[in-house]
């Protein structure tokens, strides 16, 4: 089955396509986009497919496309409420 494993840091993003098995999981995809970008960390990242939070022992299917998420440097509740304190 062929998928796509989507990666991104500031400045620079990274889409992989690769041929997988029948049966592979999320942790599969990523375990082979790590053998080619050997200098990130990508086990530490949050995944998803298509934009919806899934976990590493998820089944994927033809076409999926498996995003890796880094971790927030601010969490923008946090940000707006600070924000508005400021301006009080």
């Amino acid at each position: 089955m062929h998928v796509s494993v989507a990666v991104a840091w500031p400045g620079r993003q990274k889409v992989i396509e690769m041929d997988l098995p029948e049966g592979s999981t999320i942790a599969d995809a990523v375990a082979r986009a790590q053998a080619m970008l050997p200098d990130a960390n990508l086990a530490e990242m949050r995944t998803g497919i298509w934009s919806r939070p899934c976990r590493a022992d998820t089944p994927l299917r033809e076409g999926d496309r498996v995003e890796l998420y880094r971790p927030l440097v601010a969490d923008a509740k946090q940000m707006r409420r600070a924000r508005v304190r400021r301006r009080r």
